[in-house]
């Protein structure tokens, strides 16, 4: 374009300057000359922009996107409960020992022998017929604590991804960092249920100071002309209604956030089902997903794979969302869920003395270590389904109230792993080790397996407020309640798979459009264990700190977080 100007510009001089030649008028050639110049000038500028745009249309072709939060907690647990203990068969057990299959018991050197040695008092007590049926066996003495954290520090990083790919076809993705200050090793002790990464709760998870892929997908639009869509990938599932009111963000996943806040694979088949009925973002979405991968780098090529895939399905609608009033429907279900994922962890060196006694004696040389290791399901345990629905309301003067019903049921298969079976405990029988010299115990099957249904509720408000604003939320999820919500980032565990109260207040203030600072504190009291897992029984937490019930892991009974976070958005 800049070589077409200069040739029609100097073409114009060298005509002008004859003709002006002709009249001897010197002057008016200088004028037109300026004139040229100043045109000339005018042009490269055009020509620059134009420039610009072609290379921004050629080369910038992805839009980046982000936020950047940093967080200060103050985290306190009361009455944290530790009281460890596996249901054993004892008439099991006794049949076994009379036959002989472990030993003389006054044989030192015998299986049977050395145990009794070891445990004197359950010794004793097997011998004058207390130990009959399925009993606990109590692993460690009860102990209960007030745990505080007085400060912890967050800091969340996400850059969104952008592209257009075609008039119908897009592409987004979003990369997350999430980390807490002083720590990028990735791995936690095993202490509870959110202490362990997995694929799933990556991106709720302190993980490390890396980058990690927690949404890929690409969305084909009308297609054919209908108003059919199609969209494959790690799916949006974080994030959904109502949870974003509390994030200060647009919805920011497609399912109820009350359900599902969990990342996986999947795809997703829509129909604009507005375009016909004539209501407002009327949309029905049919979503399929796999949350486990049983044999691809399982040790497949040993051949011993218990476990199987874990695959989802169900129908997501969006029955209203006009701007003012959300309507949502949700209902899925989840097919061979097994008794845990593919994960990281530090072993505990508490466990390690209840079940790994040689490895425990090495362990004490090295009091501060903690071995990491990849752990993976034992046994397939059941079924899940979880319904649901949502309503919100946002007016035109920035008012929003939610309310949200959800429900799930369990049904299990009657087997079981380390921690139990679903929603139920493992029933342990005494066997001899694979070179017959230590009598271990091991799972067989599930105390119960009959089906589980649980709900939950999730209420709010947000209201105006000056120089910003402010909102309560509450939600409540009973003994048998199992979302699939484990990545949410609250620090303690997710608040809408808590199986008890959960109250939250906070006041948002804004900063500038683009900035605001959050003010917040939850207070958590627990009604019952297991809150986030559909491993193993609930127990009454109020039993477990009395005694009279035993958890694995320790048990909370009511904690608080004092919260301030700062939000950058750019």
């Amino acid at each position: 374009m800049r070589t077409l100007l200069s040739i029609l510009i100097a073409n114009a001089l060298a005509m002008s300057g004859s003709v002006y030649a002709a009249d001897s008028d010197a002057q008016k050639i200088a004028e037109l000359k300026q004139q040229l110049a100043d045109l000339t000038e005018e042009i490269d500028q055009i020509n620059s922009r134009v420039d610009k745009n072609e290379r921004h249309t050629a080369l910038d072709r992805l839009e980046i996107t982000g936020d950047f939060r940093t967080k200060a907690h103050s985290l306190h647990y009361q009455n944290v409960t530790w009281n460890p203990a596996i249901k054993v068969d004892f008439n099991d057990f006794g049949a076994k020992a009379m036959s002989g299959a472990f030993g003389m018991p006054n044989d030192p050197n015998s299986p049977l022998g050395q145990m009794m040695a070891a445990n004197p008092e359950l010794a004793a007590a097997f011998q004058s017929g207390m130990l009959q049926g399925v009993m606990p066996y109590v692993l460690a003495p009860k102990t209960t604590q007030d745990i505080n954290n007085d400060i912890f520090y967050t800091t969340r990083l996400r850059l969104n991804l952008k592209a257009k790919v075609w008039d119908n076809v897009s592409f987004a993705g979003r990369l997350s960092m999430y980390k807490n200050w002083g720590d990028s090793t990735g791995v936690q002790v095993f202490d509870s249920w959110r202490s362990f990464t997995m694929d799933g709760t990556n991106s709720g998870n302190t993980s490390g100071d890396w980058l990690r892929v927690e949404r890929a997908y690409f969305d084909w639009k009308n297609i054919g002309g209908s108003n059919t869509y199609l969209s494959i990938g790690r799916r949006p599932s974080t994030y959904g209604p109502p949870t974003q009111y509390r994030e200060n963000e647009k919805r920011g996943g497609t399912p109820s956030g009350h359900l599902v806040n969990f990342n996986f694979d999947g795809l997703t088949l829509g129909y604009k089902l507005g375009e016909l009925t004539g209501i407002e973002g009327q949309v029905v979405r049919f979503c399929y997903g796999q949350g486990f991968e049983s044999q691809w780098g399982n040790g497949e090529m040993f051949g011993d794979i218990v476990t199987k895939d874990t695959h989802l399905g169900g129908f997501n609608i969006d029955a209203i969302n006009d701007g003012n009033h959300f309507l949502q429907f949700t209902l899925f279900g989840a097919k061979d869920i097994n008794d845990g994922f593919k994960g990281t962890m530090a072993f505990p060196t508490q466990l390690a003395g209840i079940f790994a006694p040689t490895m425990y004696q090495d362990m004490q040389k090295f009091s501060n270590f903690n071995f990491q290791t990849r752990v993976q399901p034992s046994g397939v345990i059941g079924d899940m389904y979880l319904g649901g629905i949502g309503y919100a309301y946002e007016s035109d003067e920035d008012f929003k109230a939610f309310a949200s019903f959800g429900w799930t049921r369990a049904e299990g298969n009657g087997n079981a792993g380390m921690f139990g079976g679903m929603l139920s405990d493992a029933v342990f029988e005494a066997q001899l080790n694979a070179d017959g010299s230590e009598i271990i115990m091991m799972p067989s099957a599930a105390d119960e397996n009959d089906t589980k249904d649980g709900y939950g509720i999730y209420v709010g408000i947000q209201i105006p407020a000056p120089y910003g604003k402010f909102g309560l939320e509450y939600n409540y999820g009973s003994k048998y309640w199992t979302p699939f919500t484990q990545a949410q980032d609250d620090p303690i565990g997710s608040k809408l798979a808590t199986r008890g109260h959960v109250a939250e207040a906070y006041y948002m203030f804004d900063i500038n459009p683009r900035m605001f600072i959050k003010l917040a504190g939850l207070y958590y009291d627990y009604e019952y264990t297991g809150s986030g897992t559909p491993v193993g029984a609930p127990q009454k937490v109020d039993d477990v700190i009395a005694g009279s019930a035993f958890s694995m892991l320790p048990v909370v009974d009511t904690a608080y977080d004092i919260n301030a976070s700062l939000v950058v958005n750019f």
